[in-house]
Parts: structure tokens; C-alpha cells; sequence
């Protein structure tokens, strides 16, 4: 049984936008969260929502660019991405995690397929 699904990622220009989405089915978890790959690097934390309260924390090098929500009605999480870089351009995946802290991969239990975002020069 499928447990996250990804979906939303294509290909922008620089200065686009683009939203992605995952919904978790048959999971128990406190928080969601969104890491990324890009080829020849590890996997890195992009950003991590509460699902109770909604609190978030985002990383450095996206602050200010991209937004974390959910819908819990949904089981779905959202991670908005504007003024985008060429440097973004990678692999995101979502994860559960049932723990309240960390965001290494360790904390990280369940994983999605992926989904490519690239973004043009």
C-alpha cells in the first residue's frame, strides 16, 4: 500500500513558482516535512510542519522563498516554492516523522517516491 505520494514538480524559469503536494495514508505521525537531493549531493532539509498547532521551521537557505503548510483534513502537505533558483533544482521528497525534534534524514521514518523540480538559467 502506497503511503505518501508526491506530486507537483516540473520544470520553471528562474523567478517562477510552483507548488507541491503530499498525502499520507495509513500513517501515524506528528510532523511532515520536506527534504531535497540534488545529483551529486546528499539529501538535505528543506522544511517541517507540526500537524498539531502547525508550527514550522524552514531552512536557511529557503527562508523567505518557500512556505510549508497542510490541510489535516487531507492528510496533505503542501510546500509552496516562489522565486525560485536554479540552485533548488533537485530531487523533493516528503517524510513523516513521530518524533518532535531533528531534522537529519535519521528523523525521518516514511518516505515518497520523489518528485523533479527543475529550474531553468
Amino acid at each position: 500500500q502506497v503511503q505518501l505520494v508526491e506530486s507537483g514538480g516540473g520544470l520553471v524559469q528562474t523567478g517562477g513558482s510552483l507548488k507541491l503536494s503530499c498525502e499520507a495514508s495509513g500513517l501515524s505521525f506528528r510532523r511532515m516535512g520536506w527534504f531535497r537531493q540534488a545529483p551529486g549531493k546528499e539529501r538535505e532539509f528543506v522544511g517541517v510542519i507540526m500537524w498539531s498547532g502547525g508550527s514550522t521551521v524552514t531552512a536557511e537557505s529557503v527562508k523567505g522563498r518557500f512556505i510549508i503548510s497542510r490541510d489535516s483534513a487531507k492528510n496533505t502537505v503542501y510546500l509552496q516554492m516562489n522565486n525560485l533558483k536554479p540552485d533548488d533544482t533537485a530531487v523533493y521528497y516528503c517524510a513523516t516523522s513521530t518524533t518532535y525534534y531533528g531534522t537529519s534524514r535519521a528523523n525521518f521514518g516514511s518516505w515518497g517516491q520523489g518528485t523533479q523540480v527543475t529550474v531553468s538559467s
